[in-house]
């Protein structure tokens, strides 16, 4: 297929300009379904359904599949249930699924009466009833499957029958006469061992699977560890019901780390940088206004230190330094927490020890840090001790309260079954700037008790 440039992009869009259906649609005749779906980007919706509408129709559902989702939604609204169903007639399972699921409840029983292959259908509605971040609600109904008791020949000539409906073929699963599954069966027995008198002999035992109900993070962390391209999905007796392909995990890790980023960064829903000027409002106005809220609470912390920071002005200078860097720590331990969580180096049963690598960690920055800050206040501001004592030390106990409540509040949330990838976000921030103002608040006023100020 020909590769899609900027030139082609540009000239396609004059044709579309032109309504010049002929040269569109040599145009887009050799392209990449991915590809075509990039030029619906900077479509109108009059000119997205018309560019559709000359689209080859064995290539429009997986044109579908690769629109953004916004592009999709609008596609399908202007469809009938009958012409969606043709579509999803031409999908995976899996794909299919995810399809339906952006449909309202009410559309989908319906599109699902238009699909064709009621085998398909029967499938598909199978798949609806699993949870979408689940390995059943990832799976595809699409994969080859032979009897352990088949002898080779049989083998080759039932892979034959089943490959016929089949884009892809990964791995010819074994499986037993309860359908449960046995083992995989490598290509390259085939040609080694064609006349083996029965499949179970040459196979390979015990294959990695996952049940219906793993996590996507599990899966995800199973196909990483064993560098895989597909995986059997299996129920909880081990009958084989389904295979996930990597390009499906692929695409699933990369929305959950969108999400992520957005979680982390106070945006408290999956929005995208073409949706509406309403919904961006909506997502980012709430830590917003939380953000407010903690910053009132500071002001009226130092509403209590005016009187300090009257008589020594340089308490003032300081503020930022201690806020700053207690949400930098803080947010740097959850971070890693939150990694270690992500990729399963870290899990909950050995937070005690994470714990105190954390805090092992925290003393050495708070040493280095305190430290440092002592010296540049004692260059800086001769003669005033209890300003430099006060910042040393405040800043000691920020680094060791952010590194700690950084650590324990993503555990937290694991622990909870809330994304811990919260914990990167604002309210660490928020929580170690109030903190830490109480901290230095509280430890200046002790140092001015302690130790004079200098007589001017």
């Amino acid at each position: 297929m020909k590769e899609i440039t900027d030139e082609n992009i540009e000239h396609l869009e004059h044709l579309i300009d032109d309504r010049d259906e002929a040269a569109a649609k040599r145009e887009i005749r050799e392209l990449h379904p991915a590809d075509i779906a990039e030029i619906f980007d900077s479509l109108n919706l009059k000119e997205a359904e018309w560019l559709f509408n000359l689209i080859d129709e064995e290539k429009k559902a997986d044109v579908l599949m690769e629109l953004d989702e916004e592009d999709r939604k609008k596609l399908l609204e202007g469809m009938d249930p009958e012409q969606i169903g043709h579509y999803i007639d031409l999908l995976d399972t899996d794909d299919a699924v995810d399809l339906i699921q952006e449909l309202d409840e009410e559309d989908r029983n319906e599109v699902i009466q238009h699909i064709d292959d009621m085998e398909q259908a029967g499938d598909i509605v199978d798949l609806l009833q699993y949870d979408e971040d689940t390995a059943g609600g990832l799976m595809g109904t699409e994969y080859i499957e032979v009897n352990e008791n088949m002898s080779m020949p049989e083998c080759i000539k039932e892979m034959r029958r089943q490959a016929e409906d089949l884009d892809d073929i990964y791995y010819v699963y074994v499986v037993d006469n309860d359908n449960r599954l046995k083992g995989v069966l490598p290509l390259k027995k085939m040609v080694t061992h064609p006349n083996v008198s029965k499949i179970k002999h040459v196979m390979q035992s015990d294959p990695v699977a996952v049940r219906t109900d793993s996590s996507i993070e599990d899966v995800a962390k199973d196909f990483e560890k064993y560098d895989l391209v597909a995986m059997p999905v299996i129920d909880s007796i081990g009958r084989l019901v389904g295979q996930i392909t990597v390009d499906d995990v692929m695409d699933e890790v990369r929305e959950q780390s969108e999400r992520d980023y957005q979680l982390a960064s106070g945006i408290s829903s999956d929005i995208d940088a073409d949706d509406s000027v309403f919904a961006q409002t909506k997502a980012r106005l709430p830590w917003l206004l939380i953000g407010i809220a903690g910053g009132i609470l500071n002001s009226l912390i130092l509403t209590g230190f005016e009187q300090q920071i009257a008589a020594v002005t340089v308490l003032a200078i300081f503020i930022p330094l201690i806020g700053g860097t207690g949400g930098n720590v803080g947010v740097q331990a959850s971070a890693i927490v939150v990694q270690g969580l992500a990729n399963g180096k870290l899990e909950l049963k050995n937070a005690g020890k994470q714990i105190g690598r954390e805090v092992i960690v925290a003393l050495m920055n708070a040493v280095v840090i305190s430290g440092a800050v002592l010296a540049y206040v004692l260059i800086t501001q001769p003669h005033y001790y209890a300003v430099a004592f006060a910042v040393a030390a405040s800043l000691f106990c920020v680094v060791i309260f952010a590194t700690v409540f950084g650590t324990l509040v993503p555990l937290t949330l694991e622990r909870l079954k809330i994304n811990p990838a919260l914990a990167t976000g604002p309210f660490i921030q928020i929580m170690n700037d109030v903190v830490g103002l109480l901290i230095y608040v509280a430890m200046s006023t002790w140092m001015l008790k302690l130790i004079p100020l200098p007589t001017v």
